[in-house]
């Protein structure tokens, strides 16, 4: 049995600073912070002496492993506080009421996770009822971890699996035998506690987990804030990018395609025109279409939160799994021939690509302006949405069947799960799970009108809908049939899961879905 310590940050924030000369917040909270909070709750409750044997015994203990998602670090602005309780020696001083006081500049370093909540895992631990249910009393009674704005719920447990969610992580810090008489010592003379000692802690053996033909690692393409101008389908003025607004989620096929096509043209204005590889245009030298997996490009929708509105607020460069595309010296040649300074207004002084289609031939007009990068100043441009290890996965973008559809009423429901797992055999993953029905085993597949996840467009509209509702497609894909789904495996495989037809141009996107077990609420 593992002894875990499990702390669920309740606001979704952990506020916290790596040390106090720095903004950069401490994520995830090291053992030698969780330790002090659970001395300052053995305190409160009266420094009772069954709880101080549980502390000196935890602290001999080595460093835990440490369970945690990743998330972003909040942006820390300057706030202007009055410091506690002041005190000048003078009778009748008003400067000693909060209103007087002069304010001093401080930063609250905080992030914010993808899960709120952190486990530390002592693997090797023998742990024994009475001191057990002393450290049960001392994490119940922990209201907060480190700023007292972190409010926490704490508990200790004994886990007998070894499924993890999320990654572990070695302790950067670690506490020490004597810890506990440290910090009572440091209390008593007003002395701020030193840190933990630096950890040595090593993983364990990484699981090897499926995954599929497409690489996690992405070349994100930020949109850079648009104006009011209206989209005319013109191409811009040379060397001046006017910037449109960026179309509906339902027409990022056509955007993806629209960025393949000028991926291509940089290796063109490079004169590796007649050399463009395979992975990266689909075809062989030959113009026939190749067998090989090949870039994909995908659009990052803000999805999955509450009151997300599916606005698409960039794309990524997604690449063939070990293809090395990304280090590869043509293709950032290809790059940067395609990017140049931005002008106010269009990305400042970031190095901007210009996009755009016109109207003609039924295109959906539009102009936008990208600026590549690899590291996201927005989360819904984190691509860990999309490439973190899970069981299930909701489908963002719809998915292009394979084929037409040949069956009708029931059948049809089975034909379209059939190609929804020869979709996931298609780009390297295992099948869904098989579950038992009243049927008999079918596929853990959920097709859908409706996308499971918040935010993103249904796969058709409803009788009525204006036609721009729509989803539109490359002229090669418009007639296939598009759905939504929801999928299970039986082990958490590594994203990202692009499916169907459409996956090269964004369609069949899924995002990590919560495994809940039957009749729990989401």
């Amino acid at each position: 049995m593992t002894l875990v310590l499990e702390v669920e940050h309740l606001t979704g924030t952990a506020f916290a600073a790596l040390g106090p000369d720095t903004d950069a917040p401490d994520w995830p909270p090291q053992p030698d912070r969780i330790f002090s909070a659970l001395v300052a709750s053995w305190a409160a409750r009266g420094s009772r002496d069954d709880e101080r044997a549980a502390l000196e015994w935890l602290e001999r203990l080595d460093p835990p492993l440490i369970e945690a998602s990743s998330g972003l670090p909040r942006r820390v602005p300057i706030h202007f506080v009055p410091p506690n309780d002041p005190g000048t020696g003078r009778s009748g001083d008003r400067s000693v009421m909060p209103q007087f006081r002069r304010r001093q500049p401080r930063r609250f370093p905080a992030f914010r996770p993808d899960d709120p909540t952190v486990r530390y895992r002592w693997c090797d631990a023998v742990v024994d009822p009475a001191t057990l249910e002393a450290l049960i009393r001392l994490a119940a009674d922990t209201a907060y971890v480190g700023h007292s704005a972190s409010l926490t719920r704490c508990r200790f447990l004994l886990d007998g699996t070894d499924s993890a969610p999320h990654a572990l992580l070695p302790a950067r810090r670690r506490v020490y035998p004597g810890r506990l008489q440290e910090l009572r010592d440091g209390f008593a003379s007003g002395r701020r506690p030193r840190p933990g000692d630096r950890a040595t802690a090593t993983l364990p053996p990484a699981t090897e987990r499926s995954h599929s033909v497409f690489a996690s690692q992405w070349l994100l393409l930020e949109v850079v804030e648009a104006d009011d101008s209206r989209v005319d389908g013109r191409p811009s003025d040379a060397g001046r990018p006017r910037v449109g607004v960026m179309p509906d989620l339902r027409a990022a096929a056509v955007v993806a395609k629209a960025i393949r096509d000028a991926v291509i043209s940089g290796y063109k204005a490079i004169g590796l025109g007649d050399r463009v590889p395979a992975l990266v245009s689909g075809h062989e030298p030959d113009r026939s279409p190749t067998r090989m997996p090949h870039m994909a490009v995908v659009p990052l929708a803000f999805t999955g939160v509450r009151h997300a509105d599916g606005r698409v607020l960039g794309f990524a460069i997604v690449p063939p799994r070990g293809s090395g595309l990304l280090d590869d010296a043509d293709f950032g040649a290809a790059m940067r021939a395609l990017v140049r300074r931005g002008e106010e207004g269009s990305g400042g002084s970031r190095p901007v690509m210009r996009i755009w289609r016109t109207a003609k031939d039924g295109h959906v007009p539009f102009e936008i302006a990208l600026a590549p990068t690899l590291q996201p100043t927005l989360r819904t441009l984190d691509p860990l949405s999309y490439t973190a290890p899970a069981r299930v996965f909701a489908t963002v973008t719809p998915i292009v069947l394979d084929r037409h559809l040949k069956a009708t009423g029931a059948a049809k429901h089975d034909e379209i799960v059939q190609g929804i797992v020869a979709a996931c055999r298609n780009i390297g993953l295992p099948e869904p799970e098989m579950i038992e029905t009243r049927w008999g085993p079918r596929p853990a597949v959920v097709p859908e009108k409706h996308s499971a996840v918040v935010g993103a467009p249904s796969a058709w509209p409803s009788g009525g809908a204006p036609v721009w509702t729509r989803w539109r497609l490359p002229p090669s894909l418009a007639s296939r049939p598009l759905t939504h789904a929801v999928l299970r495996f039986a082990e958490p495989i590594e994203g990202p899961v692009i499916l169907g037809a459409g996956r090269h141009v964004g369609l069949g996107l899924c995002r990590a879905y919560p495994d809940l077990e039957p009749g729990v609420e989401r």
